[in-house]
């Protein structure tokens, strides 16, 4: 891989395992210094390890036990970052769960609020926590985790749901808002994964997840999966200088053509495609349901 993220310092939530781990991996290849936070510490030293292998003499790595949903742990987190490795450039919002599965009057409500503050307020607090530093350089990259969740309804696993479309909504808006910084926030689907919450689900069973969604998983576990491939592939892109001015979008790494989107960043610019917006009826050729 050509290093087009020399110099680039990125943070990664949940960065020890599964996709978070795959995007460190293939930012340390492409030349960047990493960040990377988790809940459980004893994966993450052992994680560290494995990445300090991977680096060059130019290249540093921070590893912190951090919880997104805690404003000090995401302030510290940051703070340290920029105090070891200098910079931040890169924002990537890795952390999520799915939260209690069942129907929303059966589930723990306590657990089903804090799949909320990880999967959304989280990655809320930690783009507050970068953005001073984006919009002092003048620069940045906020790369956002979303994906089927924002796209589909989701019987029984709700909070997810919930939390991964209202995220969506939220990096359109502030999009918006930092525009004239030059800082790209957008949205990823990096396709259906083989990671810990597809086990979690097959572990959960068709009663508390829904059958449809349960024989889904099981037929993804079977079959493998997408693999991390495309998924890092874009994740790599949105992190270096070839994605400058592509903002506020949702993109799938498996069905969009974005290797070509910096051909047509004017159209982007000023299209609502690759957002979320509602269907009225004369999208569907229905006669009867707009005045």
């Amino acid at each position: 891989m050509d290093l087009i993220l020399k110099n680039k310092v990125a943070i990664i939530t949940g960065g020890n395992q599964g996709f978070g781990l795959e995007v460190a991996k293939e930012y340390l290849e492409a030349g960047a210094s990493i960040s990377i936070c988790a809940r459980n510490e004893q994966l993450l030293s052992k994680v560290s390890e494995d990445l300090h292998l991977l680096i060059s003499a130019n290249q540093k790595i921070l590893t912190i036990k951090v919880d997104v949903s805690k404003v000090n742990d995401v302030h510290n987190f940051v703070e340290k970052t920029i105090e070891e490795l200098g910079q931040i450039d890169i924002l990537v919002n890795n952390a999520g769960v799915y939260g209690p599965k069942g129907t929303i009057e059966e589930v723990d409500w306590v657990s089903w609020v804090h799949a909320i503050e990880i999967n959304l307020l989280g990655s809320i607090l930690m783009c507050r926590a970068v953005l001073p530093f984006f919009k002092i350089q003048g620069y940045g990259k906020i790369i956002q985790l979303s994906g089927g969740g924002a796209t589909n309804p989701m019987p029984k696993i709700s909070a997810y749901a919930v939390s991964k479309t209202a995220i969506v909504r939220f990096v359109e808006t502030l999009a918006e808002e930092v525009r004239e910084f030059n800082i790209d926030v957008n949205a990823i689907a990096p396709g259906a994964l083989n990671t810990r919450m597809l086990d979690e689900v097959i572990a959960a069973g068709p009663e508390k997840v829904g059958r449809l969604f349960y024989d889904k998983a099981l037929k993804q576990h079977e079959s493998g999966g997408a693999g991390f491939d495309q998924g890092t592939a874009l994740a790599v892109f949105l992190a270096s200088d070839s994605s400058n001015g592509i903002t506020g979008k949702l993109i799938s790494a498996i069905w969009d053509n974005w290797e070509n989107w910096y051909n047509h960043i004017d159209e982007l610019q000023t299209s609502d495609v690759y957002t979320l917006r509602r269907i009225v009826g004369k999208d569907r050729n229905f006669n009867w349901g707009d005045k």
